[in-house]
């Protein structure tokens, strides 16, 4: 019995998610005849329409829809199945493509990846800085092998290795009352403005959990894209945030008149972690990478209670 090929899946699978032929020859790098071709050709092995074609619009039938997820599976299995066996030969060896969030990937990367290649030579990292939810979406689907990101997270059904703990500290201007206090009392910043990042960032959340007394006072009109935008927001008066210590650590505050302290009798702090998929072939080489970034935490994990 003729089998489907792993090249037509592939190329089915660009034209589902792309829902052009020509983007998805694209993204596979042939020629669109080369691409529909090939798409025909899978149809005919396995016997039924996968694809509805007319006017340009590419829409998928009954049976593409639940063949999908299947062929999907299959080519994840197949790029892990080929990762493995090049890195049979010593550990962490090959590629990993990782995700990492905004807020982490800038100040604790450096302090990691150089001592990781030294000790890893032929380890292939491919960084992506990305949001929490689309890397978490794109590590599921195969697209990412692991990820590095704050907690709490949608993180059902995944392994999950928290690697250090970060404090988030409250963030004043220079000029503030409170500047020069180790520790404020959550009252005290009842009145002020909280300056937060764009909706998406994961950060936002952990603030306002670490604070709900503050959600009142969030800003609506002022939103920052990135950490060094908030911190130049709040140097100027505009407001006060939480900043992760791994930030302020790497030197985020460098040219401002920032104040930092901690909430007075309050556990204001994110855990962050390397996510994985269960049941991989490469759970040992995650395993090994998490070990090593926890080697440079700030906050080393604590012992649960």
């Amino acid at each position: 019995m003729q089998l489907p090929t792993l090249r037509q899946m592939q190329y089915f699978v660009a034209l589902a998610e792309t829902g052009s032929f020509s983007r998805a020859a694209a993204s596979c790098g042939v020629t669109q005849s080369t691409l529909s071709d090939a798409v025909r050709q899978l149809e005919e092995t396995i016997g039924v329409s996968l694809v509805e074609r007319a006017n340009r619009l590419v829409a998928l039938t009954a049976a593409g829809e639940a063949s999908l997820p299947r062929m999907k599976a299959l080519l994840v299995d197949t790029r892990e199945l080929m990762d493995a066996a090049r890195s049979s030969h010593a550990p962490l060896a090959g590629r990993i493509r990782l995700g990492v969030i905004p807020s982490i990937a800038p100040y604790f990367l450096p302090r990691v990846l150089p001592q990781l290649r030294q000790a890893y030579p032929g380890l292939k990292l491919h960084l992506r800085e990305d949001l929490t939810r689309p890397m978490l979406d794109d590590l599921r689907a195969g697209r990412l092998d692991a990820v590095l990101i704050a907690l709490p997270a949608p993180v059902d059904g995944l392994v999950v290795e928290k690697v250090a703990e970060d404090s988030l500290l409250v963030a004043v201007p220079g000029e503030h009352p409170l500047a020069g206090r180790q520790v404020v009392g959550a009252r005290e910043l009842a009145a002020e403005t909280l300056l937060l990042l764009e909706d998406g960032h994961c950060l936002s959340d952990h603030v306002r959990a670490a604070a709900p007394e503050l959600a009142a006072r969030e800003s609506d009109e002022i939103r920052a894209s990135s950490l060094t935008t908030l911190v130049q927001m709040v140097d100027n008066g505009l407001g006060i945030t939480f900043l992760p210590r791994i930030a302020t650590e790497a030197g985020i505050l460098s040219g401002t008149q920032i104040a930092l302290m901690s909430i007075e009798q309050r556990e204001a702090r994110r855990s962050l972690a390397l996510c994985w998929r269960r049941g991989t072939s490469r759970d040992q080489d995650f395993r090994l990478l998490a070990d090593h970034l926890g080697r440079f935490a700030l906050e080393p994990v604590r012992a649960a209670s």
